[in-house]
């Protein structure tokens, strides 16, 4: 049996309609995971998971919508996957948002509340509501999107890299309490990724080529790029890796 196999567990991937959490979604299918695909629209995620299930035969994928900013969507999203599979395997939180872009000190106190509770409130909240059940069998994998924001500074993006800066500390705290009862925390950080999250920054020609000419690999990622990644957490392969933070940005930050 392969290292990366995952016949019989179940991966809850939010953000998932599109982008990485899409690609994600679609790898850990690929390698027998049953999926929950979520994000904010219901039909969005009705097309992604038949698609899933078309590629992967039927109950591959099950559909359910969930605001990250809404908690009890987000357990009504973990009710849903116990009812239909059992149990929750892998989560995987993807789902992300950045409502201003400037400078940091121009920053209302909406502006960066609703980034902070939708990047690092509601990952919070999603790992309260499915550890208990991976610590009581001994087994789970928690994986959180970073960015490679979080390892700098920026004046554009600086309260979204707050946040994802926090994401990495999130993941060694919980990889502390978790050890003990084996359920792992990691976290990825991307580059930049040709998603539509990030769509301003790479579909102007003269921007995408400068930070390509600076990127040892000479191009920006695709969101398939990270979905290895994704499938490498939740299975085996990294079954001595937790608290952290894996970088996947072309060599950026070298």
């Amino acid at each position: 049996m392969s290292m990366f196999d995952l016949s019989g567990k179940v991966a809850v991937v939010t953000g998932s309609t599109k982008g990485i959490g899409k690609a994600a979604a679609e790898a850990l299918a690929g390698q027998g995971a049953k999926v929950v695909i979520s994000s904010r629209n219901q039909d969005a995620c009705d097309a992604v998971a038949a698609e899933i299930d078309a590629r992967h035969g039927a109950g591959s994928a099950l559909a359910v919508a969930a605001s990250i900013s809404d908690k009890a969507a987000l357990q009504q999203l973990v009710d849903a996957t116990r009812a239909a599979f059992g149990q929750i395997d892998v989560l995987v939180c993807n789902a992300a948002s950045n409502p201003y872009y400037g400078p940091l000190d121009g920053i209302n106190d909406e502006q960066f509340r609703k980034i902070l509770d939708n990047n690092i409130l509601s990952s919070h909240w999603l790992i309260q509501m499915v550890a208990p059940e991976m610590r009581a069998r001994r087994e789970g994998s928690i994986i959180l999107v970073s960015s490679i924001g979080g390892l700098r500074g920026s004046p554009v993006i600086g309260a979204y890299n707050v946040s994802k800066a926090a994401d990495f500390q999130l993941a060694r705290n919980y990889a502390v309490e978790f050890g003990p009862d084996k359920v792992r925390v990691n976290c990825i950080a991307p580059g930049l990724v040709k998603t539509d999250f990030a769509r301003a920054l790479w579909e102007d020609p003269a921007r995408i080529a400068a930070t390509n000419s600076v990127t040892p690999l000479r191009r920006i990622g695709e969101p398939e790029d990270i979905a290895g990644a994704v499938v490498y957490l939740a299975s085996d392969a990294s079954a001595f890796m937790t608290g952290q933070a894996m970088v996947i940005d072309g060599g950026v930050t070298i």
